[in-house]
């Protein structure tokens, strides 16, 4: 049996794209889908699809985060294999058979999906947006490949049941948490690059720092938790030249030079946050209302 698992916060304009999308794959018999939010505008939406398919549960969490309504919906799950997906991204028709067929192989523990740009490239944020998800493509299938470690997207993945940790309620970035622990159990992590999730990534440069803050120093959160270092600006800089690779044009090229600014001043925003472990998850996880 599988769990698919929802996590959403008032999007109840996306929320039904969502749903349909998973809907629109070749599902098993035995599935069940749980959609989790706090608020009601979202559920009402939701709701509507449970009365048409039982196998629909509806959750309304607390309110504390993505962190704790995944620890709610796990512990009402009943799935051997857990799979986790936003209200605010849907999947591509085949990509829940792409996602699960790697578990044939009992050493696999977990299996990342394949996070796609929506956002035009013709714009510097939607070409910044292209090329960072093609790094990610990029970088697990090499991993992959060479038989090295790599960490999930929490657009989309899924994991066995009994990998599966109880989350911190403070955590920032809950895949590359999970993704440590699958590793710590000697398990590998899968990559799916057909497993499909298609993501509306931020149209200004406010909302792309409060997201890529968020998602970074999550990181560097987890460092501080586990001991172990995920991502740094020491790490992204490496190989940053062939970034041009992508560039068609001058304008492309010029963009990229921006982005390489903007991640330098990203990694000084997210260093002099000194009190950052301070903070509550609630305080630190800002909506990006541009993704929706």
């Amino acid at each position: 049996m599988i769990s698919i698992i929802i996590t959403s916060y008032k999007e109840p304009k996306t929320i039904g794209r969502a749903i349909e999308s998973i809907l629109s794959n070749n599902l098993p018999s035995d599935y069940e889908i749980f959609v989790t939010a706090p608020d009601k505008a979202t559920l009402d939406v939701a709701e509507k699809y449970s009365e048409l398919n039982p196998k629909i549960k509806l959750i309304q969490d607390e309110g504390k985060g993505k962190p704790a309504a995944l620890n709610l919906a796990v512990s009402k799950s009943k799935g051997e294999i857990l799979i986790f997906t936003d209200g605010d991204v849907f999947i591509d028709k085949d990509a829940l058979f792409s996602l699960v067929t790697p578990f044939n192989n009992s050493h696999i523990g977990a299996v990342s999906g394949n996070p796609l740009s929506l956002n035009s490239r013709k714009t510097q944020l939607g070409f910044w947006a292209f090329v960072l998800t093609n790094i990610a493509n990029e970088r697990r299938t090499t991993a992959l490949k060479l038989k090295k470690g790599f960490y999930c997207s929490g657009y989309l993945f899924a994991i066995r049941k009994n990998l599966f940790p109880k989350l911190p309620e403070e955590l920032l970035s809950e895949d590359g948490f999970i993704s440590n622990e699958v590793y710590k159990k000697h398990k590998l992590i899968g990559y799916s690059e057909n497993a499909k999730v298609y993501i509306k990534y931020p149209t200004n440069f406010k909302d792309w720092i409060i997201q890529k803050k968020r998602s970074a120093g999550g990181y560097n959160q987890i460092k501080k938790l586990t001991g172990k270092e995920m991502r740094s600006f020491k790490k992204e800089s490496f190989g940053a030249f062939s970034l041009f690779k992508y560039a068609s044009n001058i304008k492309e090229i010029s963009w990229l030079l921006n982005l390489f600014l903007a991640r330098v001043y990203l990694w000084l925003l997210i260093y002099k946050d000194i009190n950052f472990k301070k903070k509550s998850q609630k305080e630190i996880w800002k909506r990006v209302e541009s993704t929706k």
